[in-house]
């Protein structure tokens, strides 16, 4: 009872209690929650205004390392300045801003021609301009990229990367706000869509919907591709790329600074490499890129274009007796229905490759099909040069070919809500087993080349 009577006794004031556990507390508040408790009191006042705790949210959301950007600031002061400039996009900013100076700070040395090509940021008052020119909002995170950059000049090899592949080239530049506002679609089956990207050769353009409507839902990024077979010419699938702008952007850079897309002469690839993809014969070892060409492909009907990148490489500890000449090729090639093609044929791409210690022969070849995956496995057959009679065969490792996500156009499907995701859906693949017939003659877009198959 006594000690119940002085617990009573003892008032506990906030003004008791020392700093160090109070401001431990405080870390965990966000910014908003900063301001708030110093409303409360003169102590608490004094509290959140502790430059730690502002020099964490500086780092956390303006990517600031130092204490202050300005000795006359408080870190407090610093975090309001950026507010009033970039409050709107705190929750996209950081993001945005790493992923900028991640892909600057990887391609400066690689890729000059592209870091020249980026424009300056532009202002809000012009991304405002925009809307009103539209006469539709901007997703934030869309708005904050361009503040930071206006996409890039007009130029080759583009920012969003390239692909050659016979007669066929591709690059793909990511468009500045005010070209893009020139291209944005109001025509049905594409109607409020702003286009991303574009490519001088092929016309593709990745777009960002700005509406649900059509069967797209808001932010979604993607490659329009007409249904071939419909007359009616609003009938647009869309393969998807993105879901939001931050989604879109910061995968492509993640693959880019990553080494997932190779750089070659200046320019960015959009090959993906599985590094399980590889498989060594003696001194020989074998590995394969895969990427899917959305300007060669189609949904309805079917038709889902890959172009693959094959990398030969003999050992350099292997012995000079060692050396040897490709002689002919198997492919085995499984659908996603189980069915199953061989191919054989001579040499690769017309080609005989010599391989010795320490050489590299690399090739690029092509396959479409008719449903949404399929693998390819096989191997090589080599001879040594010392003896001809020396015949062997090198395994090509399995590698998988999936189409990206789709979407069907509400024009055939008669529904705006539907998804159609290719990993749930092959009800439209038409597979009579030989969905592999051959390419020559085929139109790849700017060139007008002819890509043979499986060579």
């Amino acid at each position: 009872v006594t000690i119940s009577k002085m617990a009573a006794s003892v008032e506990l004031r906030l003004d008791h209690l020392p700093s160090d556990p109070i401001l431990q507390i405080l870390s965990f508040l966000d910014f908003r929650d900063l301001l708030h408790c110093s409303l409360v009191n003169k102590r608490l006042n004094e509290l959140t205004g502790h430059n730690p705790l502002w020099k964490s949210l500086c780092s956390q959301y303006w990517l600031l390392m130092d204490e202050r950007g300005d000795s006359a600031l408080s870190c407090q002061s610093v975090f309001q300045q950026y507010y009033l400039d970039w409050g709107r996009y705190i929750q996209h900013y950081a993001v945005l801003k790493k992923a900028w100076d991640h892909l600057k700070t990887f391609l400066s040395q690689r890729c000059p021609r592209m870091i020249a090509s980026l424009k300056d940021g532009a202002k809000d008052e012009e991304l405002d301009s925009i809307e009103t020119q539209i006469g539709f909002k901007l997703p934030d995170d869309y708005r904050c990229s361009y503040r930071l950059h206006n996409g890039q000049k007009l130029v080759v090899p583009g920012l969003m990367g390239s692909m050659t592949l016979s007669n066929h080239y591709r690059s793909e530049d990511l468009l500045d706000v005010e070209t893009a506002a020139g291209g944005f679609q109001q025509r049905k089956g594409m109607r409020r869509c702003l286009p991303l990207t574009f490519c001088f050769h092929t016309g593709l353009s990745q777009y960002l919907a700005l509406e649900a409507i059509e069967g797209r839902h808001l932010s979604d990024i993607f490659y329009h591709c007409p249904d071939q077979v419909a007359q009616d010419p609003s009938a647009i699938d869309m393969f998807i790329t993105g879901t939001s702008f931050s989604d879109w952007f910061t995968t492509y850079v993640n693959n880019v600074v990553t080494g997932e897309y190779p750089i070659i002469r200046d320019q960015i690839f959009r090959y993906v490499h599985d590094q399980q993809c590889v498989a060594t014969t003696g001194d020989i070892s074998v590995s394969v890129s895969t990427s899917f060409l959305p300007e060669l492909s189609s949904v309805h009907p079917p038709h889902f274009f890959f172009t693959y990148k094959i990398r030969i490489e003999m050992s350099s500890r292997a012995l000079p007796e060692a050396a040897c000449q490709l002689d002919s090729r198997y492919w085995k090639i499984t659908n996603a229905n189980g069915n199953v093609e061989e191919v054989r044929g001579p040499g690769v791409v017309g080609e005989y490759p010599v391989m010795i210690p320490g050489r590299v022969h690399e090739y690029a070849s092509c396959t479409t099909f008719s449903t949404t995956s399929e693998y390819m496995e096989g191997h090589y057959t080599f001879h040594r040069l010392a003896n001809k009679e020396e015949v062997f065969n090198v395994v090509i490792p399995r590698f998988h070919m999936v189409c990206p996500p789709f979407r069907k156009s509400v024009v055939r499907t008669g529904s705006t809500n539907d998804r159609s995701w290719i990993n749930n859906d092959d009800d439209d693949d038409d597979d009579d087993g030989d969905d592999h017939g051959d390419l020559r003659g085929v139109n790849l877009g700017g060139g007008g080349g002819q890509c043979p198959r499986h060579v």
